[in-house]
């Protein structure tokens, strides 16, 4: 009789714990998408309740060196951030998008590495998910953009690459992004 109780105890806690932890709604929310001729269509998100977000100033990236596997990081480019669990581009986001399709258009032999990069919060899995989501959604902006796609690699970092080691809501908002690395 004590064994099939507590059986039955652990089973009850067990239950209580799996569904405790379920998430109670979409960790990434995706509003836009690509219409059937290549434009792309933003759509409201079904939720209002999410979060205002001040946008993250942003400078043109502008490094003169050579990375270790031989890429040039000596951009003209901006940085792009995103909101927190999201991979959504924000207004701020898209004007950064189009100056850097400028300069890409106007460079019609390099080829960019967009690195998709996460904070700390949640599992390397879902940051690796997340950062390569945030990766292509700027890629898929560019090339609606006339900018070539065999031109543009993306990776996902995750949260593997912080700009800011902080553990606060400054810090995790400048590792929320996509970083422009010139690789020929």
């Amino acid at each position: 009789m004590r064994k099939k109780l507590f059986a039955m105890l652990l089973m009850l806690c067990c239950l209580t714990i799996v569904a405790g932890g379920c998430a109670k709604k979409a960790a990434v929310k995706d509003d836009e998408s690509l219409a059937g001729d290549g434009t792309l269509t933003t759509q409201k998100p079904a939720s209002t309740s999410t979060p205002t977000t001040t946008p993250i100033a942003q400078e043109p990236v502008v490094k003169d060196e050579t990375l270790t596997d031989g890429a040039m990081a000596a951009e003209p480019f901006e940085t792009i951030y995103f909101d927190l669990d999201s991979y959504v581009l924000r207004q701020d986001a898209r004007d950064a998008l189009d100056k850097n399709a400028q300069w890409l258009l106007k460079k019609a032999t390099a080829t960019v590495r967009l690195e998709g990069n996460c904070d700390e919060r949640g599992s390397d899995e879902y940051n690796l998910a997340l950062g390569e989501k945030r990766a292509k959604a700027a890629k898929s902006y560019l090339v609606t953009l006339g900018v070539p796609a065999d031109r543009l690699v993306t990776i996902s970092y995750g949260k593997e690459k912080p700009v800011d080691p902080g553990h606060n809501d400054a810090a995790w908002a400048k590792n929320r992004r996509v970083d422009f690395v010139i690789v020929k």
